[in-house]
């Protein structure tokens, strides 16, 4: 079953990497947004639970799963998005090809990092659910609805000034910045949320209370 969850994610980066990654896709700010989401929101948490289980060296292992290690990953994912959404670096991903590319691995790096220490395993045996994972999940939901808000809210575009083709239709920079903030409210934050939410209930499961307390 991991297995067929890892490929899920590996084809899944291929159809964005595929679609969104190319130039010419990029001139709309909610295409990018769907490409954001597909990877940090999608992609991410099914490699993750399909890495979960390949055994890694020990002291990788110390560092990777210790306690506060989620707590950091969330903020390196906070640092992650919301730079590379100031409007300065968002414009030259748009019309740079390598910034781009480097906008989206640093994208699944965090996102990978993030999931991974939150719900991952280490050497193929089960790990109790860390707390830290838990609140990381919902912190990152929340500054995920915080700039999705924003964007959707913001009295002027921030990301350009002429019309763009969004999924087939015309539309103005301001309803496409509406669009992309709407995306991320509907699948960033709702996907983290959702995950936070499995994950405590997880650690408040009567066998994970057993293994913590033995």
């Amino acid at each position: 079953m991991r297995r067929i969850t890892l490929l899920s994610g590996v084809m899944l980066l291929a159809l964005i990497a595929g679609g969104s990654l190319l130039p010419g896709s990029q001139g709309s700010f909610a295409g990018h947004m769907l490409a954001h989401m597909g990877i940090v929101a999608m992609a991410a948490p099914l490699l993750a639970v399909g890495l979960s289980e390949r055994r890694i060296h020990r002291s990788v292992a110390a560092l990777l799963f210790a306690p506060a290690t989620p707590l950091i990953a969330s903020l390196v994912e906070l640092v992650v998005v919301w730079t590379w959404h100031t409007p300065i670096l968002r414009a030259f991903a748009r019309t740079n090809v390598i910034a781009l590319l480097l906008e989206q691995a640093t994208f699944l790096a965090a996102g990978l990092f993030l999931w991974l220490t939150s719900v991952g395993q280490c050497g193929g045996r089960e790990r109790a659910t860390p707390p830290t994972g838990v609140f990381a999940l919902l912190l990152t939901s929340v500054h995920m609805t915080l700039m999705g808000v924003l964007l959707a809210l913001s009295p002027r575009p921030l990301y350009g000034t002429g019309f763009v083709v969004c999924f087939g239709a015309p539309i103005s920079p301001q309803q496409d910045q509406v669009l992309g903030g709407i995306i991320m409210l509907a699948t960033g934050a709702v996907v983290y949320l959702a995950g936070g939410l499995v994950l405590l209930a997880r650690l408040l499961a009567p066998d994970n209370q057993r293994k913590a307390e033995g």
